[in-house]
């Protein structure tokens, strides 16, 4: 192996199908909330494309999709639209959200040190 071997990018993986269990959760969590739209998330070193969805009160979640094209199919198939993230970014409402649960984190924690 030459100097840079081991950090040389081997041959490029084929997106993995989502688990049966990924599918289920992101069909079962867009049944269940209104106004969901579906965001792309590239692959990275570390995780292979994922969506995340989101909903109009900015709740999210996120799993593995299957590749790009599995996300544009899971968008299909629950008939929601779906956006590239690099091109959209994230929803303000999805930050909004955030901020609420970590101040309610925040004072739940200040109400069971208070007790």
């Amino acid at each position: 192996m030459g100097l840079f071997g081991r950090f040389s990018r081997g041959p490029k993986r084929r997106p993995s199908s989502p688990d049966s269990s990924d599918a289920a959760h992101l069909a079962q969590w867009a049944h269940t909330h209104h106004g969901v739209e579906a965001y792309v998330e590239p692959e990275t070193t570390v995780t292979e494309v994922t969506v995340v969805l989101v909903a109009a009160d900015g709740e999210w979640t996120r799993r593995k999709a299957g590749g790009e094209r599995g996300a544009r199919k899971l968008g299909k198939d629950l008939h929601i639209p779906v956006y590239d993230v690099r091109k959209t970014g994230y929803p303000q409402r999805m930050r909004d959200y955030d901020a609420r649960q970590r101040i309610e984190r925040r004072r739940a924690a200040q109400e069971r040190d208070s007790k």
